[in-house]
């Protein structure tokens, strides 16, 4: 006899609804927006969320040139990547990422806060970062979201 009243229902990449979203960075500030958009890219903010499965949904990021950084971390803070030569370590700050990528903060941000294994991996290609307004994603009607709704 069956006694539960209910199933469990684990998502699976054939059920999963993948929606296309649209979010504005400019005056937001770059730890909580990374985080509110690391929830939307892993699928935390849907009912039907499995930890194994990718269902978040893929997120288009506009005006992330104009994100907004508290403190002294605009010029204090190090991002450090290796070039794999010897005496290869190079370091940078915000401010200079965003004068020559102004994409890459946010990115790094994001990356930070979604898991380093393959579904993170699997995760990553969700995202989409521009530095203005203009996106070449009209054609998958994305809705547009305020991001400061996702708790």
């Amino acid at each position: 006899m069956d006694t539960l009243s209910y199933k469990t229902i684990s998502a699976n990449k054939a059920t999963v609804k993948k929606q296309w979203l649209i979010v504005d960075a400019e005056n937001e500030v770059l730890g909580r927006f990374a985080s509110r958009v690391a929830i939307l890219l892993r699928g935390k903010h849907k009912p039907d969320f499995t930890p194994h499965v990718d269902s978040g949904d893929n997120v288009i990021i506009i005006n992330a040139a104009k994100i907004k950084i508290t403190g002294k971390k605009i010029s204090e803070k190090e991002y450090i990547r290796y070039t794999g030569y010897p005496g290869g370590q190079r370091f940078s700050t915000p401010k200079e990422l965003l004068a020559k990528h102004p994409t890459r903060v946010v990115e790094y941000a994001i990356d930070g806060m979604i898991p380093h294994n393959k579904l993170g991996n699997a995760i990553r290609k969700n995202v989409f970062i521009y530095a203005g307004t203009e996106h070449p994603h009209e054609a998958q009607q994305p809705k547009a979201i305020k991001i400061s709704s996702i708790k």
